[in-house]
């Protein structure tokens, strides 16, 4: 009986890959969405690939490649044709090989990994060019690692020091798909005050800089794209319970509160790089859940902007293309934070100010502005538990994106620019999913019925 299991189990798991691979085949390659008239493109190949945590350096300073993972390994895009080539397989682990990000200097992309015979976790960089490897430096036992700075000498990351090592490192950015219990699992986190360290951590000599010793729940380290010696970090927990954004230098200088609250329910996150290295943009809700601005505060002037939007056009996470000119969105179900009714969309942001002629202004007033949104991509069918987490390529051509509407998670492209009229391949994108996935996703925060 054991062997006859064992047999159905294995034909299961053959006709299950098939299945995943002739899915990927039967999804076209490209359509117009009816609903917003942008050309999407599917840029992956591979059933259960995914691109990066949203404000997570993915793009090589080149513009040519992108990085993205899939279960056989580390991959990278050529976004000039659009072909991938697999630059680290990890044998069919998963985790045996962890993007960190694409360098800010070179055409690498870092990455950890674990030495198969003493499990010692290092990290690595990949040539995208060359697909030559190399080994930087080992990382201590339960160190987590999350960025890199601008000029690659630097790693930074977190551990916890009264807890046991954990075997293996976590991928930054955490798991694909947020948990049903996230909520509570954050409050649970937040009220433990477990010790933890903030450090760099040198890639040449592996020389440990400790940086913040803290027991708040630190998170979510991400470096200047411009200033080796500057890293933004946050205080993670429910948002109206901290201050979340911060910057620190790699000496442990300066450690400094980005946005202050002055009203109870306000909450600010999701924070992330201007391009240019000058500005700090976040989600900024004043109060949570009722008022919605894309916020942000410049290093060098100290100067605040806050772009204005409306409960549909609200985002989970915010991007922002090369040159500053335009944002973007990947929108959110009911059970997010704005309880949008119509907010399943990729948006386009084009922010506008609303400054006044002849206004009194003085050197610490916000300056104000709106965003004039634009629908890209009907993400109706897109199940919010796997945020899609937007970017620009460098060109300002594309808005990229994660999604499971299709039941795989693949990697999408959607054109800022509309399409021609008279295209052929104009298909609705809800119901081109619904073929592949036809059960209607949950929304977050909502408990499935039975």
């Amino acid at each position: 009986m054991f062997r006859s299991r064992t047999l159905r189990a294995l034909v299961f798991l053959a006709v299950a890959g098939i299945g995943s691979q002739a899915c990927a085949a039967s999804i076209p390659s490209t359509w117009v969405d009816k609903d917003t008239g942008h050309r999407v493109w599917r840029l992956t190949p591979e059933p259960d690939s995914a691109s990066l945590y949203f404000n997570y350096t993915a793009i090589s300073p080149d513009g040519r490649w992108m990085v993205y993972n899939a279960p056989d390994g580390i991959h990278g895009l050529d976004l000039g044709t659009r072909k991938t080539t697999l630059l680290v397989p990890n044998g069919g682990d998963r985790m045996a090989a962890r993007t960190i990000a694409v360098g800010r200097k070179t055409n690498s992309v870092f990455y950890l990994s674990d030495d198969p015979a003493t499990k010692v976790t290092s990290i690595n960089r990949v040539d995208f060019d060359t697909g030559a490897r190399h080994k930087l430096v080992d990382v201590p036992a339960g160190y987590k690692i999350d960025s890199i700075n601008a000029d690659e000498t630097l790693a930074a990351g977190t551990y916890e020091p009264q807890r046991a090592a954990r075997a293996r490192q976590d991928a930054p950015g955490g798991p694909l798909n947020q948990p049903r219990n996230k909520g509570e699992m954050m409050e649970r986190r937040l009220a433990a005050r477990i010790p933890l360290v903030l450090f760099a951590l040198d890639l040449k000599s592996g020389k440990e800089t400790t940086l913040l010793r803290s027991t708040d729940w630190i998170n979510h380290l991400l470096f200047s794209p411009t200033d080796p010696t500057l890293l933004m970090y946050c205080h993670e927990g429910p948002w109206q319970k901290v201050d979340r954004i911060w910057t620190i230098r790699t000496d442990g200088s300066a450690n400094t509160l980005i946005h202050h609250r002055t009203m109870a329910m306000e909450i600010a996150g999701h924070e992330f790089w201007g391009q240019d290295g000058k500005t700090v943009w976040y989600d900024w809700q004043y109060p949570k859940g009722a008022s919605f601005y894309v916020a942000g505060y410049n290093l060098a002037t100290g100067q605040r902007t806050a772009y204005h939007l409306e409960r549909n056009d609200w985002s989970i996470h915010f991007n922002v293309s090369s040159d500053g000119s335009l944002f973007a969105g990947d929108g959110g179900d009911p059970g997010q934070v704005a309880h949008a009714p119509d907010g399943e969309w990729i948006v386009l942001l084009r922010p506008q100010s609303v400054l006044g002629k002849g206004a009194m202004n003085g050197k610490d007033f916000w300056q104000p502005g709106v965003f004039k949104p634009e629908r890209l991509v009907n993400m109706a069918h897109h199940d919010y538990h796997l945020e899609p987490n937007i970017r620009f390529t460098p060109d300002k051509k594309m808005v990229v994106f994660r999604t499971n509407m299709f039941g795989p998670t693949y990697v999408l492209g959607v054109e800022v620019e509309k399409a021609a009229a008279g295209a052929a391949d104009v298909m609705s994108t809800s119901e081109l999913a619904r073929r592949f996935k036809p059960d209607q996703p949950v929304a977050t925060n909502v408990e499935a019925t039975k």
